[in-house]
C-alpha cells in the first residue's frame, strides 16, 4: 500500500504532476520490510500506464547540488526518485509552460529513514542537494538518456529564487552544473 500527496510550491499552491509517495512499512525487532516497486500500485496512482526504461544509481557526498537537469522533447523524462542511504533535500521546478505553476518551485527532504519516493513528471527539471555525509540515490525513468536533448538551468537561479535549507557555504557543482544558462535565457531560447 503507498499513500500519495501533491507538493505544494514556493507559493502555498498545491503543483500538479509531482507526488510523494509513502509506502507502508512493516517494522519489528529484526527491522524493516517494505514493497518498493509495484506497477499496478503506482499507475493507479499516476492515473496512467507509466513505462520504466531506464535505471540510474547516483553516489553523492555532503554539500553536492546535482541539477538542475531535464530532458526536452522527444526525448523528456519522468522520473521516480528515491534515496536509500543518507538524505537529499530534492528539487523540482515546474517548466510546463502553460501551467499555472510554470516557474515556480517545491522542495521535498527524501531520505533512507523516511522511505519517501518522488514522482516527478515530464515538465519538470530535477536536482538536489545532499543534506547527509553521504548519500545513495535511485532513479526510474520513462525515457532514454539523451545528450542532444538534455538541459539544466543553474541551481541559482535569481527568477526563480530556491532556497536550498539556508546553504551557509557555496555547494559543490559538476562544469556542466556550474555552467547552465539562467531560466530567463532558456526562456528566449524555447527550450521548455
Amino acid at each position: 500500500m503507498i499513500k500519495s500527496k501533491r507538493l505544494a510550491n514556493n507559493f502555498g499552491q498545491l503543483v500538479n504532476g509531482p507526488l510523494l509517495l509513502t509506502p507502508t512499512v512493516n517494522k519489528d525487532e529484526r527491522g524493516a520490510f517494505f514493497e518498493s516497486w509495484n506497477k499496478k500500485e503506482f499507475d493507479s496512482l499516476i492515473g496512467k500506464n507509466i513505462n520504466f526504461v531506464q535505471d540510474a544509481h547516483s553516489f553523492t557526498k555532503k554539500g553536492v547540488i546535482r541539477g538542475m537537469h531535464y530532458q526536452i522533447k522527444p526525448n523528456e523524462q519522468g522520473k521516480l526518485i528515491r534515496c536509500i542511504s543518507g538524505e537529499i533535500y530534492d528539487v523540482l521546478i515546474d517548466i510546463r509552460k502553460n501551467s499555472p505553476t510554470f516557474s515556480s518551485w517545491t522542495a521535498v527532504r527524501i531520505g533512507c529513514e523516511n522511505f519517501y519516493q518522488l514522482w516527478v513528471p515530464a515538465g519538470f527539471a530535477h536536482g538536489f542537494l545532499t543534506i547527509t555525509d553521504y548519500a545513495e540515490v535511485l532513479y526510474k525513468m520513462t525515457g532514454f538518456w539523451a545528450k542532444q536533448s538534455e538541459r539544466s538551468i543553474i541551481w541559482n537561479d535569481p527568477t526563480i529564487s530556491i532556497n536550498w535549507m539556508d546553504l551557509k557555504n557555496p555547494p559543490d557543482l559538476s562544469n556542466k552544473d556550474l555552467s547552465s544558462p539562467l531560466f530567463k535565457e532558456l526562456t528566449e531560447l524555447d527550450f521548455f
